[in-house]
């Protein structure tokens, strides 16, 4: 099982409780960065923009946990920039064990083994760490050779010394599902304990502008990926969310699912989205523009965007909103090699290299065809 029942039981009740209350809006994961700064600068991130005045900026603990308790989440994200770089990131995640939240420290690993005497393995405590695919693909996406070398020696060290570790893949147009498949029984060799998935999402400052996947590709692409899967695959995300990516389900976006809270605030109204700041969670709820965003509100920021950020929380609603939900659930998680031909045809059409130039694509929201912009 890639959660601990423990972990699966605390965040059924909080859902559970946030629906007998009858909120409509309620956060699931808080993603709490701490930092922008990074020590990559991968083309596809939308982070390293920043001036060095901001990069220098950070979070104190006492930030991070007024954050943290105000939100009320049972599952924290950190993600950055590289939040190892964070000079009391062991204090701040000691602090968040002590709360008892479940935390998700997202790193890309190249500091790991020098940083890990700064934690002490709990359930509490999970290493996400980013890694884009096999080693070819990943240096790529990363613009570093030997990062994933480096990545693996991270896990391998964090897993001899008894922590939970999961992996964070992010994939852009030109993926190679084979390749992808491949890494997948990889990671399982090495005993992570479950695998992150989502599509690339196009931020407008990213360098690199020619890989960000439309929504059509992304479901040709994942049920490429997830389509007669091996059975000892293991997934730490929703059952349904990953049929939301092969396109089996359609979700609208709820982005109030993960909040985030960074070094201005609480950011509006997504992890990917920056249109404004507030101060507080509770303003944050009241006075974003919400209609203004997702799929369905014609906003062509939101137009390609299947990210997990904003729908996995959709997902894990539809699971507790409904017997109907639940049913689902039950049989993705039961039912899920999803034989299908077709999709194993996919897996032999040849594959542009990673490098190839590609047009960003725009879909028509009501639309399954994509038209290049």
């Amino acid at each position: 099982m890639a959660v601990p029942i423990s972990q699966m039981w605390t965040v059924a009740t909080y859902v559970l409780k946030q629906k007998l209350k009858g909120r409509k809006q309620y956060p699931l994961v808080l993603m709490l960065e701490p930092l922008f700064r990074c020590n990559l600068s991968c083309a596809g991130c939308g982070k390293i923009q920043y001036p060095s005045h901001v990069l220098k900026m950070q979070l104190t603990p006492e930030e991070c946990f007024r954050a943290v308790d105000e939100c009320g989440t049972p599952t924290v994200a950190i993600p950055g920039g590289e939040p190892l770089l964070h000079p009391q990131i062991g204090e701040i995640v000691e602090g968040l064990v002590a709360r008892k939240k479940y935390i998700y420290l997202c790193t890309n690993a190249l500091l790991l083994k020098q940083k890990i005497h700064l934690f002490k393995p709990s359930k509490y405590l999970t290493f996400s760490v980013h890694m884009d695919g096999q080693r070819e693909h990943h240096d790529f996406s990363v613009c570093l050779e030997g990062g994933y070398d480096k990545a693996i020696e991270g896990i391998k060290e964090a897993l001899e010394h008894g922590f939970r570790v999961t992996t964070n893949t992010t994939l852009f147009d030109g993926a190679d599902p084979k390749s992808v498949r491949a890494f997948f029984d990889k990671m399982m060799e090495l005993g992570v304990e479950g695998m992150m998935l989502s599509p690339g999402y196009s931020y407008e400052k990213a360098p690199d502008q020619s890989h960000f996947l439309g929504r059509a590709r992304t479901r040709r692409l994942f049920r490429a990926i997830l389509s007669n899967r091996r059975l000892n695959w293991r997934f730490n995300m929703s059952p349904l969310f990953l049929e939301f990516l092969m396109g089996k389900r359609d979700y609208p976006c709820t982005p109030w699912g993960m909040p985030t809270f960074n070094v201005f605030g609480w950011q509006k109204p997504c992890y990917l989205l920056q249109d404004g700041y507030a101060d507080t969670f509770a303003e944050l709820l009241a006075t974003t523009e919400w209609e203004r965003y997702g799929t369905e509100s014609g906003n062509p920021k939101c137009a390609n965007c299947m990210v997990h950020s904003g729908y996995e929380a959709s997902a894990v609603n539809d699971t507790f909103g409904s017997l109907l939900g639940l049913w689902h659930t039950t049989r993705a998680m039961l039912f899920n090699n999803y034989q299908d031909p077709s999709a194993l045809e996919l897996l032999n059409e040849p594959v542009r290299p990673v490098h190839a130039f590609n047009p960003l694509v725009q879909i028509d929201a009501h639309s399954t065809e994509e038209t290049p912009v």
